[in-house]
């Protein structure tokens, strides 16, 4: 039978062993967050909104008008939102959209951009996929300078991705604004030779 003294010391070891786990976490918890810079922190959070500002602008012009574009990448606006939604979790970051409604924005310059083409889009089914082409243009403009801000290497892939979602996004609202109105897709944000570039190039996988 061990001692008193041998069986207080196991405990004592014991007891050191199980906060090492928590001890760790804890570490590993501060570190993620203090890995970021301001510049990112603000980023992720500003993207995550974005995003919620394309899903939501999106869902309610195919409401209006039953375009197919509007369906599908609606659906496919979720998907970024939840991957700029793990990377918040993983920096234990707060989320600006959690407990925001359709429509609804926690940064006030968002929620202008959002009231704005919502209502453009409303006018007429070529004004939304015009609309559509603009929300695209702008992510991959904004994500243009997030990626020159990020210095981590799953940021940058998230953000990768993404952008590479909106270059097929937009080739779709240009297809079926053309099929629609015959008019062709006019560049309304980043360079005209840029958005011709990527309306010639094929459909991406975007890292599948």
């Amino acid at each position: 039978m061990k001692s008193p003294a041998s069986l207080l010391l196991a405990l004592v070891v014991a007891l050191a062993g199980a906060a090492l786990p928590a001890q760790a976490a804890s570490r590993n918890a501060a570190q993620s967050a203090a890995s970021l810079s301001a510049a990112e922190r603000a980023d992720l959070s500003f993207m995550r909104e974005e995003e919620k500002l394309a899903r939501d602008v999106y869902l309610a012009l195919y409401e209006r008008w039953g375009l197919t574009p509007f369906s599908n990448i609606s659906a496919s606006e979720q998907q970024h939102m939840d991957a700029i939604l793990m990377l918040l979790r993983k920096y234990r970051l707060p989320d600006p959209a959690a407990g925001r409604l359709v429509g609804e924005f926690s940064d006030p310059d968002l929620q202008i951009l959002h009231d704005t083409l919502l209502a453009r889009g409303l006018t007429g089914d070529v004004a939304a996929l015009k609309v559509g082409g603009f929300i695209e243009e702008t992510d991959i403009r904004d994500l243009d300078g997030a990626l020159a801000r990020a210095d981590n290497t799953d940021i940058d892939q998230v953000y990768a991705r993404l952008q590479c979602g909106s270059r097929n996004h937009l080739r779709a609202f240009a297809r079926v604004l053309e099929a629609v109105s015959g008019q062709a897709y006019q560049a309304q944000v980043i360079d005209p030779l840029a958005v011709e570039t990527i309306l010639a190039g094929d459909n991406e996988t975007c890292g599948r």
